[in-house]
């Protein structure tokens, strides 16, 4: 199947046309229009090495739609012990170097190059790229960032030097997300680990069903600040 060479021009072919392994195009630069156009569309990037840039939208994709998110009773007993300091958006560039460099099972590198650094870093300065910051003193010891657009958000990468930091940083967002009216996080692929919080596949045209509706809503412009403390996160994911 013939995939898309991209060009200067800041467009997108349909995902519904992407290959059987999801890619949709290939080439392109990572500019903060371009990526913002390609998460509208259901589209984001995936660099593998050797290869031109490539466009995924894959079919299924993994969603976690916020009124099945699911956190278990140990983890939420953990959250109300406070054991770390949660912030939005205080250390964006920080968290996305700290998650470029966690060693993944089955990875000698990272997916995070320098020019996606740069493009995010520009959505951040935008307002629509986030960071979930979990933090020991002065120590950032674990977080996560995504984009987001009208009631979507989209997870890129998470990292944990302590002991529950990732899980905290997540379930975290995914309370605020939840009261700010927010309809999903989009997950990309799967993972067990975000499996356990209630993620699953769903059918690309669902997704992109559920994404045009989510985008319906205007974008709510960083930089945010989280608004709960632990016990309203615990009493929030509880609902």
């Amino acid at each position: 199947m013939p995939v898309h060479l991209l060009s200067e021009a800041l467009a997108f072919p349909p995902p519904e046309g992407a290959s059987p392994e999801g890619i949709v195009a290939v080439g392109g630069d990572t500019s903060p229009a371009r990526l913002r156009l390609a998460y509208g569309q259901g589209i984001f990037p995936w660099p593998v090495e050797g290869y031109p840039l490539l466009w995924f939208s894959p079919d299924p994709r993994f969603v976690l739609r916020l009124e099945e998110l699911h956190v278990g009773r140990s983890l939420r007993k953990a959250i109300r012990r406070a054991p770390y300091a949660l912030r939005f958006d205080t250390a964006f560039t920080e968290v996305m170097a700290a998650c470029a460099d966690v060693p993944r099972p089955g990875q000698s590198g990272t997916w995070i190059t320098p020019e996606l650094e740069a493009g995010f870093a520009a959505l951040h300065a935008d307002g629509i790229a986030h960071s979930v910051e979990a933090w020991e003193g002065d120590a950032l010891v674990g977080g996560l960032y995504g984009v987001s657009l009208g009631r979507a958000f989209f997870g890129e990468s998470m990292f944990a030097h302590r002991p529950d930091a990732s899980k905290i940083a997540f379930a975290t967002l995914g309370a605020q997300l939840r009261r700010w009216g927010f309809h999903f996080i989009d997950a990309q692929v799967h993972t067990p680990h975000l499996a356990r919080f209630g993620a699953r596949d769903i059918p690309r045209e669902e997704f992109l069903a559920a994404l045009e509706a989510a985008l319906a809503a205007d974008t709510l412009h960083g930089p945010w600040t989280l608004e709960l403390d632990a016990d309203e996160v615990v009493e929030t994911l509880r609902a």
